[in-house]
C-alpha cells in the first residue's frame, strides 16, 4: 500500500487512510480467528481463493473469513513478509491450505504469476478478490504523473490483469470480487480526485465483466467499504469523529464487517448476484 504524504484529510480507509495511531492490524487480524471458529459453515469447502494484498486490514480479514468457510487460500503482499505468513498460520490453523505470494500489484507479470501460482499450487482458482490498493491523495495541481500512473497501475491495471489471468482457471461458480471504495460515489473531501478516479473505474469494470462472464456462470460484483478501523484508519484516529458524523450508523466498520460481504458473494448464496455494488460504508453513501 501507497500513500502520498500531504496535509490533506484523511479517513474513509476502503484501503485505509489516517495517522497509523491505533491497535495493529496484526492483532485485529488475530483476534478474527477465536472469534469466527464458532460460525465456520464450509459454504466454500474445495474452493480455492486468492485475495491480494491479503496480509492486512481489510484483505486479511477476507482471507480469514475465506478460509473459515472452508477455502483454501493464496494471499498476496508486497512487503511485510512477516504479517503474510501470520495470517497463513492463522489459516492454516483452521485446516486449510494457505500461501503467501509477494508480488508488486503494479508489476503486470507479478500479478499473472501470483494467479498462476495459485492454480499451480492449490490447484484451481474459484475465487479472485481484488484488494490491493494504493492510496495517494494530494490537491490536483500537486499530483504528479508518476502518482497518476502508480495509481492507475494498482487499483485500476491490476483487477483487470488478475481477472484475465484468473478467469482461465475459473469453472461454473467462479466468483470475481472487486473492492472498491465509498469514495467513488461520495467523495466529502478534497484530495481525493485521483483515488476516487481509480475505484470508479471499478465500477464499469465490475458491470462490463459481470456481463461477459455470466454465460459461463462466473460472477463478478464489487464490495465499496466505508471507513473501517484498520492500523492506517483507526477508529479513534484524530479524524473519526468527523468520518463518523457523516454515516447514518455512527461509527467504523470492523474488517470482519467488509470480510462478510465478500463471504456472502463469493457463497453458493451469490450466485444470482453479478454485476453489482455493495456498500459496506455504514450509510455513508444514503
Amino acid at each position: 500500500m501507497l500513500s502520498a504524504v500531504r496535509p490533506v484529510p484523511t479517513g474513509h480507509g476502503a484501503v485505509g487512510a489516517g495517522m497509523a495511531n491505533a491497535s495493529s492490524d496484526h492483532r485485529q487480524t488475530a483476534g478474527l480467528l477465536s472469534t469466527r471458529l464458532s460460525v465456520m459453515n464450509n459454504a466454500l469447502d474445495g474452493k480455492v481463493a486468492l485475495v491480494t494484498g491479503g496480509g492486512r486490514g481489510i484483505g486479511a480479514a477476507v482471507a480469514l473469513r475465506l478460509a473459515q468457510d472452508g477455502a483454501d487460500v493464496a494471499l498476496t503482499f508486497q512487503q511485510n513478509q512477516q504479517r503474510a505468513d501470520d495470517v497463513v498460520d492463522q489459516i492454516k490453523a483452521v485446516g486449510r491450505r494457505a500461501i503467501a505470494v509477494q508480488a508488486d500489484s503494479a508489476d503486470p507479470a507479478a500479478v499473472v504469476a501470483a494467479v498462476d501460482r495459485t492454480a499451480g499450487e492449490l490447484g484451481r482458482v474459484d475465487i479472485l478478490v481484488n484488494n490491493a490498493g494504493a492510496f495517494l491523495l494530494g490537491p490536483l495541481e500537486q499530483l504528479s504523473l508518476e502518482e497518476f500512473e502508480q495509481t492507475v497501475a494498482v487499483n485500476v491495471r491490476a483487477p483487470f490483469v488478475a481477472s484475465q489471468a484468473a478467469v482461465p482457471h475459473m469453472s461454473a461458480g467462479g466468483r470475481i470480487i472487486n473492492i472498491g471504495s465509498n469514495m467513488a460515489q461520495r467523495a466529502v473531501f478534497p484530495g481525493f480526485s485521483l483515488y476516487a478516479m481509480s475505484k470508479t473505474a471499478l465500477i464499469g469494470l465490475t458491470k462490463a465483466l459481470g456481463r461477459e462472464l455470466g454465460g459461463r456462470a462466473i460472477t463478478v460484483n464489487l464490495v465499496n467499504p466505508g471507513a473501517t478501523d484498520t492500523e492506517l484508519n483507526p477508529a479513534d484516529g484524530p479524524n473519526a469523529n468527523t468520518i463518523n458524523g457523516f454515516t447514518a450508523l455512527g461509527h467504523y466498520a470492523k474488517p470482519a464487517d467488509v470480510a462478510a460481504a465478500v463471504a456472502f458473494l463469493a457463497s453458493p448464496d451469490g450466485r444470482y448476484i453479478t454485476g453489482a455494488t455493495v456498500n459496506v460504508d455504514g450509510g455513508f453513501t444514503i
